[in-house]
């Protein structure tokens, strides 16, 4: 063999060898399964718990039927899994604090905190942002609302209940929020209307109708007053304890209203819609004639503005979260109508909540990490990044000693995080003598 064919044999054998090293690099993100060495009847017969088919008398075997069983769990063919666990929660270790996999921790803290995660199934969970489909009562009892139903939650002993079901009232449920007793909630509805149950009697007591002409996506209270929000821009006080409920209009948003929360003063009321709008209303204006007489009207968000939180702390600081197009987590002071801050979290921010014990502040968001994050205030520092839900976290709800958070997404899936702690001192719940619903059932 002369020379020059071996070094044309060598040039061939070592492009091949380029080619082929290219060739596994190009596909190193494709997955793809050689089955050869695979027995399928071996595996089928195991997963029969080694028996198939039917019986000498013809009929299925218990195995083939335990096999349908696990089948039908694992794929969630029926609904009976509603507010159930998906795996039995995992308890930590005892002297063990380390962080879960679904928690990042941004900057340590002192002492180091555990925030445990729990799961509950929501099948049939809304993947709506301009809706408000959760809420947790006084009595610790969890309100949500999934399509056309509203379960309750009691998470003092992990029950679940069917309040009522709205298939009859033009369905889905576009909100809920419980009364201030802990035992009457309201139903917003697609079709304009607001009923009023009695949760105790699991009874249908009022339906509040007329102010609205679409559907009511948003609530809140401030005593005896249901406060409403509705799709035709309105909001409206209703005094639950008379025939005639409408007791105040405001007038100011061109779009859909998302988002309502009262002060703990009762004194302010903060809306934002879907006009990108953000509305300071003062209770002592709501006497004066005009319908549109706000007491700041801030055009600051770029987005819908639905996620709305006042400080625990300091009466007049009002937080609020704007839609994809804004992202910002803005402040407030509520008497001058001066933004005080602006922090852009990277993702649509869907809800907020403080913390009672600590300066925190904690903000749930949509694509791309679907995470909740806990923030230090001022400074607006993460302290941790909560991870588990695989769509846009767009409820949450805290528990009634501030501790606990409850987070529902897109995902259809509610999930529980410790993420507030321990409070040091148990505070006793105020004393009131509200009794509104006193004679509501003779009110139609």
């Amino acid at each position: 063999m002369d020379a020059g064919f071996s070094s044309r044999l060598s040039r061939l054998r070592l492009q091949e060898q380029i080619h082929q090293k290219r060739n596994s690099r190009e596909n190193l993100d494709r997955f793809i399964p050689n089955r050869a060495a695979m027995d399928f009847d071996y595996a089928h017969y195991m997963l029969m718990g080694g028996k198939v088919g039917k019986d000498d008398s013809g009929t299925s075997s218990p195995a083939k039927e335990a096999y349908r069983k696990q089948l039908a769990e694992i794929f969630n063919m029926n609904r009976g899994r509603i507010l159930a666990f998906k795996n039995k929660p995992s308890t930590p270790a005892e002297g063990i604090f380390e962080e879960p996999s679904s928690v990042r921790r941004v900057k340590p803290s002192k002492p180091q905190r555990y925030i445990p995660q729990k799961t509950l199934d929501a099948p049939g969970l809304l993947d709506d942002y301009y809706a408000n489909l959760l809420d947790w009562g006084k009595t610790n009892v969890l309100a949500i609302a999934l399509e056309s139903s509203v379960y309750l939650y009691d998470a003092s002993d992990g029950s679940t209940s069917e309040l009522g079901n709205f298939y009859d009232e033009d369905s889905p449920v576009t909100s809920v929020s419980w009364s201030p007793d802990g035992q009457h909630i309201a139903v917003g509805l697609h079709n304009s209307d607001v009923q009023l149950w009695d949760t105790l009697a699991n009874k249908h007591v009022r339906t509040l109708r007329g102010g609205h002409h679409s559907r009511v996506g948003a609530l809140d209270w401030n005593n005896h007053i249901l406060t409403s929000g509705g799709n035709d821009g309105l909001i409206i006080n209703s005094d639950v304890r008379i025939r005639s409920h409408i007791v105040k209009t405001y007038r100011g948003h061109h779009g859909e209203v998302c988002g309502l929360k009262w002060s703990a003063s009762g004194q302010q009321l903060a809306s934002g819609g879907n006009d990108n709008l953000l509305f300071i209303w003062d209770k002592s204006m709501a006497s004066l004639n005009s319908p549109t007489q706000w007491l700041h009207r801030l055009e600051d968000h770029t987005a819908a503005v639905k996620a709305l939180a006042w400080c625990p702390y300091q009466s007049n600081l009002l937080a609020s979260g704007g839609g994809l197009s804004d992202q910002c987590i803005k402040f407030w002071n509520t008497h001058t109508g001066a933004c005080l801050n602006s922090v852009n979290t990277g993702s649509q921010v869907c809800s907020l909540l403080w913390n009672n014990n600590e300066r925190e502040l904690l903000s749930s968001h949509g694509f791309t990490d679907n995470q909740l994050t806990v923030w230090k205030y001022p400074s607006m520092v993460k302290i941790a990044e909560l991870f588990g839900h695989t769509s846009r976290v767009l409820f949450m709800a805290k528990s009634p000693d501030g501790c606990t958070v409850a987070s529902a997404a897109a995902d259809e899936t509610l999930k529980f995080w410790n993420v507030f702690g321990t409070p040091e001192v148990a505070k006793p719940a105020p004393k009131t003598n509200w009794e509104p619903f006193a004679n509501i059932a003779r009110i139609r």
